[in-house]
């Protein structure tokens, strides 16, 4: 055996995945990220059977062959399958298995929160699809809009099932962008700075902070929705002083981001997959970051523009109206990019580049349609039509399916080690290309005729009859070109020629890890000068699994990757990495059958396993640091950096102020929510003095902040490298925040709220118990604190962890007294004015 073959044995045994069962235990992000791609394939193809159900029954005028109830549950599942469970879920699975690849890492630095995330959507996919086989599928459409989807409008338990279940996949879609942020902004291979990263993580970067700031809009309106429906709290009901609206607005502050955050990773493939096929550089990679970073930036200003036949302002509709045609520029940045990369270079017509050529033509066209439909007088013409059925299709399938086809067979001999067909690549390529086209583009064409969209049948004679049995056709020939694909995929795996291990002579570092490739990646971790590390300095394809480089110890047993400046790609840390764990699937499990002890109206059930769930999760942050299963001092200390633990900037700060940043959406949204009810409401009202003692608010926020005040002194203690009295001071912290905590919740307890009768209370209980849930774990974890510094876990030696709380103690600081400021003294302030 020689040094290097010993080398990667001594790896595979630390880094391996358990056998068997053991399997599911699994938290490594290639094993994760391929689980994410194969569930959202499937789930791509249940989506795609729901899309020709629909287009057999709009065949021909008249027809029988789904009732309209059904009609309207096969439409609404197709939309939120293709929406939640294929589109953002496979995109995220793409980056988890390549992001740590591309940048020199050997995995992300959350595993465990990504196989938690895998678990969390594949339950929650499971939820959402099994409401379509036992007949009780939601009928509101995909989009929920209230009342329709109350209990007045759909009494049965289809809504319950949509809210839970996709709550539970934007959990793990918000859990995977936390992840990808931090990863992209910390574990890049030292030298790879900020302007020498490949620009597909530019992409993945944007798209993940969107995820963090989009999502959480959309989970407190199904959390809304969802008390409105089991508890009969009335944020949307008119006569309570509700607003149906206001689901559409918190919903589309979700969903126009979503367009984005689905069309960002896809054109991140194609600016990767071009250079490769046209020997080249992109040209004018500072500008497409830059229009990237704008693209983000604008999408959340353009949420409205759904929304122009609701009757908002005609001040609003000019605005929305304005920015919905302002995003166009970014977007054209890109797009004149890839036009001067294809001019500039030699371009070698493969299977992968025929895809980018058909998302160039599709999406191009529908972004010259989306440039109409920003116009509010065409909009309204067009709203309820297929027209816009079309644009949405050219758009997100057009913009997200043909790159990602392109990707996954300019991926595949990463994945297999082996090249696919072209012969019947091709096949599938023209089939799909030009069913594509003839399905929708004659969308355009029925819907400016006049035919309606969300409907089940239509009379004959109207004009649109052949048109709509083409578009037919054409989604069978589709399907035919998606199966073609699907064969091609399978051969291939037994069939296929050997690749090399840079079969297309690409740029960037993922092909240095071997087709298939390692579980641990890198043997060696090689310092990054350039944007083209592989055409800059080939011999890395050899020198990294020969461990020329850095990090080759693995004697200890520990999973490490490095950990450097987000700026510079300096050096700071070695970053230890979790191993093989059970907790994800148990947590995600515990979950699971919360919302089905929801869905069951078992609610004792749902709080008993609500609390297993929660001891699972602190059971799985007591091993980090110091911990004996993680790395306690003096266990063989890495030579090239101090270990995380042993620092005061780890990942944990980092990971923890992203999710704040989430929780910071939500927490905006629902101060959204509670103004815009004020404003809009025509049945709000306000109490002539405030329901909730301010007084006794007062003392629970004097015990909290000097809660939040002692903590922070301790941290600064800490960080001057003194622990005396460590202990204790978490102690203090632990007592003062658990009496802040009781007045709390008795407080709300005794406050004479009538949450089933008007928005106002239910509003103010939904903010009280925001307020519970952020001091109860704040509590907690420095009650733990306090633990692990009596075991020896935390010390001035290993000062990691505190540090990464303290964030968690000022953003509950932070809100409580801005909760206290904006709904319990600005309406009385109001009414006094």
């Amino acid at each position: 055996m020689t040094e290097q073959e010993a080398l990667h044995q001594r790896f595979n045994k630390v880094w391996r995945n358990l056998p068997g069962w053991g399997s599911l235990a699994a938290v490594n992000h290639t094993s994760v990220g391929r689980r994410f791609m194969l569930t959202g394939a499937i789930f791509f193809l249940i989506g795609g059977l729901l899309a020709l159900l629909i287009r057999m029954q709009l065949a021909l005028p008249g027809q029988e062959f789904l009732n309209p109830d059904v009609y309207s549950q096969v439409f609404t599942m197709h939309g939120t399958v293709m929406m939640f469970l294929f589109a953002i879920p496979i995109l995220e699975g793409a980056a988890i298995y390549l992001i740590p690849k591309m940048i020199g890492a050997r995995d992300l630095i959350f595993p465990r929160l990504g196989a938690l995330g895998y678990y969390c959507y594949l339950f929650g996919g499971i939820i959402v699809i099994s409401s379509l086989l036992l007949g009780m599928a939601p009928s509101s459409g995909w989009f929920m809009y209230t009342p329709l989807s109350s209990t007045e409008f759909s009494p049965g338990p289809g809504s319950d099932f949509w809210l839970l279940g996709i709550t539970f996949v934007e959990i793990s879609s918000v859990s995977a962008g936390i992840e990808l942020v931090v990863a992209i902004l910390r574990s890049r291979t030292p030298g790879m700075t900020l302007s020498k990263m490949p620009i597909f993580c530019w992409y993945i970067l944007v798209t993940a902070l969107m995820i963090v700031f989009g999502f959480p809009p959309l989970i407190l309106a199904s959390i809304l929705l969802e008390l409105e429906r089991a508890a009969g709290m009335p944020f949307f009901d008119v006569a309570a002083g509700g607003d149906p609206v206001l689901w559409q607005h918190l919903f589309w502050l979700f969903g126009h981001p979503e367009v984005y955050i689905i069309f960002l990773p896809a054109a991140g493939i194609v600016s990767t997959i071009l250079p490769v096929f046209t020997g080249r550089p992109l040209v004018g990679y500072r500008w497409v970051v830059m229009a990237v970073i704008l693209t983000g930036f604008i999408s959340f200003g353009l949420w409205a523009h759904h929304m122009f036949t609701v009757g908002i302002p005609q001040l609003a509709q000019a605005f929305f109206s304005m920015a919905s045609m302002l995003v166009a520029i970014p977007t054209a940045i890109q797009v004149f990019a890839w036009l001067a990369t294809l001019w500039a270079g030699r371009v070698v017509y493969s299977l992968p580049m025929l895809w980018v050529f058909g998302f160039l033509f599709v999406f191009v066209l529908g972004g010259l349609t989306g440039v109409m439909l920003a116009m509010v007088p065409f909009n309204w013409q067009v709203h309820d039509t297929h027209f816009v059925v079309a644009h949405l299709h050219y758009v997100l399938v057009g913009g997200m399916l043909f790159p990602l086809i392109g990707g996954l067979y300019y991926w595949l001999p990463h994945f297999s080690g082996r090249m696919p067909s072209e012969r019947l690549g091709r096949w599938g390529f023209g089939l799909v290309f030009v069913g594509f086209n003839a399905t929708f583009f004659l969308m355009h064409l029925t819907g400016l005729l006049g035919m309606p969209r969300r409907v089940d049948t239509y009379e004959t004679g109207l004009g649109w009859d052949w048109l709509n049995m083409l578009s037919s056709v054409g989604s069978f020939v589709i399907a035919m070109g998606v199966a073609i694909i699907i064969i091609d995929v399978l051969l291939h795996f037994r069939f296929g020629r050997k690749a090399g291990n840079n079969p297309w002579n690409a740029d960037t570092l993922e092909w240095t890890t071997g087709t298939p490739p390692t579980m641990y990646n890198f043997a060696s971790l090689p310092e990054i000068n350039s944007r083209h590390p592989l055409w800059d300095n080939p011999e890395l394809l050899q020198s990294i699994p020969a461990g020329e480089h850095g990090l080759t110890q693995i004697e200890h047993g520990r999973r490490e990757t490095f950990g450097t400046d987000a700026i510079t790609g300096k050096l700071k840390e070695v970053m230890l990495l979790p191993t093989n764990s059970w907790l994800p699937l148990l947590v995600a499990s515990s979950l699971a059958v919360v919302c089905i002890s929801l869905l069951t109206r078992s609610y004792l059930a749902a709080v008993v396993i609500t609390i297993v769930a929660a001891i699972f999760l602190f059971r799985w942050s007591w091993e980090n640091g110091g911990h004996p299963l993680a790395a306690p001092l003096g266990d063989k200390e890495p030579v090239e950096a101090p270990l995380q633990s042993r620092t005061l900037d780890g990942s944990g700060l980092w990971g923890m102020v992203i999710t704040l940043l989430a929780d910071g959406a939500l927490f905006l949204a629902l101060l959204f929510g509670w103004l815009y009810l004020w404003a809009v409401a025509p049945n709000w009202t306000l109490p002539d003095e405030s329901l909730v003692s301010l007084p006794v608010m007062a003392w629970s926020g004097a015990f909290l902040t000097f809660a939040t005040w002692w903590y922070c002194r301790a941290v600064k203690q800490l960080k001057a490298g003194d622990d005396t009295g460590l202990q204790t001071r978490f102690w203090v912290v632990t007592a003062a925040g658990a009496i802040h905590l009781v007045l709390l919740v008795g407080v709300t307890l005794v406050s004479p709220l009538a949450i089933t009768e008007l928005a106002h209370d239910a509003v103010l209980l939904v903010m009280l118990m925001f307020l519970i849930f952020h001091s109860s774990i704040s509590v907690i974890a420095t009650a733990l604190q306090a633990l692990r510094v009596r075991y020896g876990y935390v010390s001035k030696e290993l000062p990691y962890e505190p540090v990464v709380l303290q964030p968690l103690w000022l953003f509950s600081l932070a809100t409580f007294w801005c909760s206290v400021a904006s709904f319990l003294l600005l309406p009385i302030a109001w009414g006094a004015a």
